[in-house]
C-alpha cells in the first residue's frame, strides 16, 4: 500500500546490493519533480556539502544523529571516536545503517525521542541535509525544541541544518509574493517514489533565519548562526541554557 512503502528505504537497500542507479523521485508542492540519487546518501566526508563538514567538525560529546538516513554523517564521527546513536523514521535506512556498520540504530520519528531515550543526554543533537525540516510544520518545530530540552545535558547543543526558500516565491521584479490565507511559506509538501510506487505525504520545514531565531530563543536556546552558503542554506548552532 502506498501508505505504508518506504521509498527512500527501498532504494537505499537496493543501492546497498549493488544497484547503482537507484533514484528517487521527489514531488513537492513548490518545485518540479526532482530526481534524488540514492547515492547522495552514501557520500564520503569530502563529497559532503562545506556545511555538513562544519557540522561535523563542530560535534563534541555524545551525539544523536537525527534523521540519518543511511549513515554517513555518524559514520564519519564514529572514524573519529565520538559515540553516536542515529535515529531515522524509514525501517529500510536503519536497515541500511546496520549492515554499514553504525553501532547504536533506532527506527522512529523524532516526535518519539523523549519517551525512547530514558534517562540517556546528549552533548549534541545533529540535523543535517537541511535536517531541522524533519519536524515538518512551525508547530512541529515549537513542539521538538521543547522535546529536545531535556535531551541535552546543560550546554547541550542542537547542530541544524535549513534554507530560507522565499526566492520561490519571486515575480518577474524580484518582488516577493506569498498568499497571505496560506500557511507559512516554508512549509512544503512532499511526497517520494520509487519504482511506480509512491510514499505517503509528509511536510517538510524549510525554516528561514529569523523563524529560527524567534522559535529557538522562545523555547530557551541561545542562537548562533555558524555558516551559510550560496544557495540561502546556513548552519545553526541551538544551545540550552
Amino acid at each position: 500500500m502506498a501508505s505504508t512503502f518506504d521509498p527512500i528505504g527501498a532504494a537505499l537497500l537496493d543501492y546497498v546490493a549493488g544497484h547503482s542507479a537507484a533514484t528517487i523521485t521527489v514531488h513537492s508542492n513548490v518545485a518540479e519533480d526532482e530526481p534524488l540519487p540514492a547515492k547522495y546518501f552514501f557520500r564520503t566526508l569530502w563529497e559532503m556539502p562545506a556545511l555538513e563538514r562544519t557540522a561535523l567538525d563542530q560535534c563534541r560529546g555524545r551525539v544523536l544523529d537525527l534523521g540519518a538516513g543511511a549513515g554517513a554523517h555518524a559514520l564519519e564521527l564514529q572514524s573519529r571516536g565520538f559515540q553516536v546513536k542515529a535515529v531515522d523514521v524509514s525501517p529500510g535506512a536503519v536497515q541500511v545503517m546496520q549492515q554499514r556498520g553504525v553501532q547504536e540504530v533506532a527506527c522512529h520519528d523524532v516526535f518519539e525521542l523523549s519517551t525512547r531515550h530514558d534517562d540517556v543526554r546528549y552533548d549534541t543533537l545533529l540535523m543535517l541535509m537541511n535536517g531541522l525540516g524533519v519536524v515538518g510544520t512551525l508547530e512541529g518545530l515549537e513542539q521538538f525544541l521543547q522535546l529536545a530540552h531535556p535531551l541535552l545535558v546543560p550546554g547541550g547543543q542542537i547542530l541544524a541544518t535549513s534554507a530560507d526558500i522565499s526566492y520561490l516565491f519571486e515575480d518577474e521584479d524580484g518582488a516577493l509574493v506569498f498568499d497571505l490565507n496560506a500557511p507559512y511559506y516554508g512549509q512544503v509538501e512532499y511526497q517520494m517514489s520509487y519504482q511506480e510506487q509512491t510514499g505517503p505525504t509528509f511536510h517538510w520545514l524549510f525554516a528561514d533565519p529569523t523563524i529560527v531565531q524567534d522559535y529557538a530563543e522562545a523555547a530557551g536556546y541561545e542562537v548562533e548562526f555558524v555558516d551559510e552558503d550560496e544557495n540561502q542554506q546556513f548552519l545553526v548552532r541551538l544551545t540550552r541554557r
